[in-house]
């Protein structure tokens, strides 16, 4: 008996699972309940062959575990060695890989073509394995891995392949929460024309940052992620997904994942107005002024006073590195966060970043050190360039002298919001 859609139990089979995206993408895909299957390696094989599901995307670390239960494999599947979605039909279970089919759209999205390019795949796991295939599929000149400790690794690779055009990173350096590590010194290649990285948290990692500086093109791992599960939802479904619905998909996570950080001078409202931001989209907010004085139980001012600028500035960084890694914040950064280049990575990784402008001469500066201490508009000149190359968009606050009313905090949440 063919079950109807609505009356599929689908879900995603892994070990920890409580941030997996994957709920929110086959929303778009059909008409059945999703679930998240937890399950410990020792029951692994178990569920796959008698567990209470239709259909299942598989996540690390049990592909192969699906790919030596299952009773029919798709010609990609049998090729990788590694499967991530299950079928029951007809008493068997059917076999696929879709994450090829969405590193293959990937690539076609962001007009990366391997055909006749020297290619570098960094790590030798399964998800470098079905790179691997889907690169010689695409008629890559050459494929080389790296691995630890492999022929080609971390220490040779500058020389061995010096000729790379494109480096995929399939290893999970660079993930959250440790965003500031990358397998390569990607600067080092200087016939790299493109780096994919298929990370998708941070949307911007280590290595696809410092490759947009080095002028390659760069793509990250969420449209695979969307792909992967569209195609995902055919199988389950047995009908055709439009195409569109990929990038409808790969919006809806953007919106929901990437933080809302705002920056600009002491005293522009960037807190009244993130706040309101947060609570009219029904998230958390986040002040990292306030975080440090919390942690430091003490106020901003007793902190230059006490200890200088410099040992402040190192606390703001490490404070504004840990929270802008996190995912679907309204941040207020201080005012000097632009002061230091190293917190540009951690502002940019994952985040919309609008610059809050004020008119200088309604800035407060009661309380804030440095605008006591020097005068406000030679601040501005100092910072304003930092201000505008590090945001994706500005909002003006209206000039009043009389602080900022609930009324205008609200219409510039509102133009904020409009913006993203």
């Amino acid at each position: 008996m063919i079950k109807a859609e609505s009356e599929l139990r689908c879900g995603l089979l892994g070990r920890k699972l409580g941030h997996s995206f994957s709920p929110l993408i086959h929303s778009f895909a059909g008409d059945y309940s999703y679930e998240l299957f937890e399950v410990e390696p020792e029951n692994a094989d178990d569920f796959i062959k008698n567990g209470a599901y239709d259909c299942i995307n598989v996540t690390i670390p049990y592909k192969e575990n699906a790919f030596r239960c299952a009773d029919v494999l798709s010609d990609e599947a049998k090729a990788i060695g590694a499967v991530n979605t299950l079928v029951r039909r007809d008493g068997k279970i059917y076999g696929y890989n879709t994450d090829y089919f969405g590193f293959v759209a990937l690539l076609n999205k962001n007009g990366i073509d391997p055909c006749g390019k020297n290619c570098l795949v960094l790590g030798t796991g399964g998800a470098a394995k079905m790179v691997v295939f889907a690169l010689g599929k695409l008629n890559a000149k050459s494929i080389t891995s790296v691995s630890r400790s492999g022929e080609i690794n971390y220490k040779n690779v500058y020389k061995e392949c010096s000729d790379t055009e494109i480096v995929i990173n399939t290893t999970p350096v660079g993930m959250y929460p440790e965003i500031s590590d990358s397998p390569i010194d990607i600067s080092k290649f200087e016939q790299c024309e493109a780096v994919v990285d298929i990370i998708y948290n941070p949307s911007v990692t280590k290595l696809l940052f410092d490759a947009k500086r080095c002028g390659m093109k760069t793509a990250n791992g969420l449209y695979m992620l969307s792909a992967q599960g569209i195609k995902a939802g055919e199988f389950f479904t047995g009908r055709k997904i439009p195409d569109d619905v990929i990038d409808k998909v790969t919006d809806a996570v953007e919106q929901k994942t990437k933080n809302i950080v705002l920056i600009g001078m002491p005293g522009c409202g960037k807190s009244y107005i993130g706040s309101k931001v947060a609570e009219m989209l029904g998230r958390e907010f986040v002040d990292i002024d306030k975080i440090i004085e919390e942690r430091e139980n003490r106020p901003i001012p007793t902190i230059f006073e006490k200890d200088g600028e410099d040992y402040f500035r190192k606390i703001e960084t490490a404070v504004t590195a840990e929270f802008c890694a996190k995912s679907g914040l309204v941040i207020a950064t201080g005012g000097g966060v632009v002061t230091r280049e190293e917190n540009l990575f951690p502002v940019k990784c994952n985040s919309m970043v609008c610059y809050v402008k004020r008119p200088l001469s309604n800035l407060p500066t009661d309380g804030r050190p440095l605008s006591q201490k020097t005068p406000v508009e030679v601040l501005f000149l100092q910072r304003k360039e930092k201000y505008e190359s590090w945001s994706d968009f500005c909002i003006e606050v209206p000039c009043s002298d009389d602080g900022i009313s609930e009324d205008v905090a609200v219409e510039c949440a509102n133009n904020l919001i409009e913006s993203l």
